[in-house]
């Protein structure tokens, strides 16, 4: 699963450069919107679905963990698709991203104090938080150096890290899945409901708390799906590692999630294309390259 991740996390650095984080400037509302969603209000809505829901402690512990994830890279692709600010997306990947880091561990040992599940604390634990940072910021910054200095090379290998990357995270959700085969079903009828829901509360989140502070249709819709669409990866990989959590039962969430938010977001982006105050959707925002890289054209 680290390995899985350190793909998924190369990939994403081969869509990033350091202009992404100077853009903040440009929408300074929308991306502070997009961060107190993050940190606070999605913690707080799952906690509340999870108490409603009355999970077993170990699922519990996985929703938050999924809660206090990033973005994954394919909200970039929803939100391309359902007329975002693509490029604000970018930005909000690469901010989140960074974020998580500090705020992702205190969420989990949170929620390991408070359900009691007997493992120990991921936020009081030096080590635990390198290995953190090792298997998300190096593979991101390798990938934004491929692209910032062999730009002909990260042309050829984007999209065979993609599908890489992809083709990964569905092993291990098939092998999550097989190590829980005896209780598979039973696990899918009680994560399916609260998963679908988080998915549905997390998009709304997003597009509302950014029209609340007078973001534009494509930056709420960017929002929108960075704060509902969260990095299954990366809390599947916390969740496995024997060095972090070691408990599939806490990876089940994701896995379950990585099914039902698909749809769960496309029924989203319908909906937020009904909604466009133009009457349809906008055209997608052209994602500008960094200075001196041919390799990303609008």
């Amino acid at each position: 699963m680290p390995v899985v991740l350190a793909v998924i996390m190369y990939g994403l650095g081969l869509g990033l450069a350091l202009a992404d984080f100077r853009r903040v400037r440009h929408h300074p509302r929308a991306v502070a919107a997009a961060l107190v969603c993050q940190v606070l209000l999605l913690p707080a809505a799952c906690f509340g679905l999870v108490l409603a829901f009355d999970l077993a402690p170990a699922y519990a512990v996985g929703m938050m963990l999924l809660a206090a994830s990033p973005g994954g890279a394919i909200a970039n692709y929803y939100s391309r698709l359902f007329g975002g600010d693509v490029a604000l997306n970018i930005t909000l990947t690469a901010v989140n991203s960074g974020l998580s880091l500090f705020s992702l561990p205190l969420i989990v040992n949170f929620s390991l104090e408070y359900f009691d599940v007997g493992r120990d604390s991921l936020g009081l634990n030096y080590d635990k938080i390198l290995q953190v940072f090792a298997i998300v910021l190096i593979p991101v910054g390798l990938g934004m150096l491929t692209r910032a200095r062999a730009p002909r090379v990260r042309e050829r290998i984007d999209r065979p890290v993609r599908v890489a990357s992809l083709f990964g995270l569905f092993l291990v959700i098939v092998g999550v899945a097989w190590v829980e085969r005896d209780r598979i079903t039973d696990s899918f009828v009680d994560l399916a409901p609260i998963t679908f829901l988080f998915t549905l509360v997390s998009l709304a989140v997003g597009y509302g708390a950014t029209r609340l502070v007078r973001a534009a249709h494509p930056q709420a819709v960017a929002c929108c799906f960075e704060i509902g669409m969260h990095n299954v990866g990366l809390a599947m990989t916390i969740a496995i590692s024997p060095t972090l959590l070691d408990s599939t039962e806490m990876a089940m969430p994701g896995a379950v999630y990585a099914v039902v938010s698909y749809v769960a977001a496309t029924l989203a982006g319908y909906a937020l294309r009904a909604i466009n105050p133009e009457g349809a959707a906008r055209r997608p925002a052209p994602v500008r390259p960094a200075s001196g890289d041919p390799t990303v054209r609008g």
